[in-house]
């Protein structure tokens, strides 16, 4: 089964997911969009599966520090605009998986998709 994970190097949650993959030998790709990017139909395949507001990280200090009007009236198509400019905006981590999805980590929900 192809794993790739997709996040940031120094994320501390993306450290946390790529131990634990590590930790129970799953081989996987990682994907760097900060450093790489990220290309719109990437985004929109998460964004259709997961929905937007799942996707984009609107906690993070990079979302927290945009403009107000940069803010407001969020939608799919301005979410995608964000994330495509500022990869960092996008939640992480990002796995996929045997045709599954997982959007953040918990160790439960990882050891779910990767058990048997």
């Amino acid at each position: 089964m192809a794993v790739t994970i997709y996040g940031i190097k120094n994320c501390d949650t993306m450290k946390k997911a790529r131990n634990w993959l590590d930790d129970h030998n799953v081989a996987y790709d990682f994907h760097d969009y900060k450093a790489v990017g990220i290309d719109q139909a990437h985004l929109e395949r998460w964004i259709d599966e997961a929905g937007w507001e799942t996707v984009l990280n609107r906690a993070g200090t990079t979302f927290r520090n945009l403009p107000d009007a940069a803010r407001e009236n969020l939608g799919r198509d301005k979410a995608i605009a964000l994330m495509l400019d500022q990869p960092s905006m996008i939640k992480r981590p990002v796995l996929e998986t045997g045709g599954k999805l997982l959007i953040g980590f918990k160790p439960d929900i990882y050891a779910q998709a990767f058990k048997g």
